[in-house]
């Protein structure tokens, strides 16, 4: 069972992600563990304040390294763990592959990178990589550990009932999906394309991967250079 121990500095904004649909049902399955823990638990400050102004200046605030290491450190003395990575905006783009890379890891963290983001010797002491879901720049690193945990579980052997449904989504083997229809056949007009009606998997199969690559030429060309 693969566990993701989440640090945050608002826990609060996880349970209703992680208690529906399918992260709900993959905790439930024990397919994977999902924890998340406040870094304001582990700091020495009275107020609780885990951030703080930067050297030489400059707006913002920066999250400090003590209360981070305290957490990052508390959980490495009860487990051993196959990656730390940082929720930034400055890192490597979160993709598909990424997703199925990390799925087959056991126990990782993923730490939510917030205000104007964490001091260096975060990076540079435990941090095995820098994770970033788009270039923009989010509020918190908490959507973007979201994203990635919904990412990951939805690849892990047995979290979807049809294994083949994560098997076929957008961007496994750098494809887009094809277009998908549902009853009723024709809707004012608009009807679904023969070949899904005829029964035919061997030319619905050629349809749908046809389509694939046309869709992915149309909309991600960039996608087809990788092959």
């Amino acid at each position: 069972m693969m566990r993701i121990d989440i640090l945050t500095l608002f826990p609060e904004m996880f349970p209703g992600v992680f208690g529906s649909s399918i992260l709900k049902r993959a905790v439930q399955n024990q397919y994977i563990e999902l924890h998340t823990h406040d870094i304001r638990d582990y700091t020495f400050d009275k107020h609780r304040r885990a951030d703080d102004y930067p050297f030489g200046g400059g707006a913002g605030m920066v999250m400090m390294v003590e209360p981070i290491a305290r957490c990052i450190e508390q959980l490495q003395s009860e487990r051993e763990y196959d990656g730390i990575f940082l929720m930034a905006p400055d890192g490597t783009t979160f993709n598909q592959q990424k997703a199925n890379e990390m799925s087959l890891l056991r126990n990782i963290i993923l730490l939510c990178g917030h205000y104007k983001g964490v001091d260096e010797r975060v990076r540079e002491l435990y941090i095995t990589e820098d994770l970033s879901i788009g270039d923009y720049v989010l509020s918190g690193g908490e959507l973007a550990a979201m994203v990635i945990t919904d990412a990951i579980a939805r690849v892990i052997p047995g979290v979807i009932s049809d294994g083949a449904s994560a098997l076929s989504d957008s961007f496994q083997d750098n494809l887009l999906s094809a277009p998908v229809y549902t009853r009723p056949a024709d809707f004012r007009g608009h009807r679904v394309p023969d070949v899904l009606l005829s029964g035919n998997q061997k030319l619905i199969d050629e349809w749908r991967m046809n389509q694939q690559l046309s869709r992915t030429q149309q909309r991600r060309p960039d996608l087809l250079s990788h092959e």
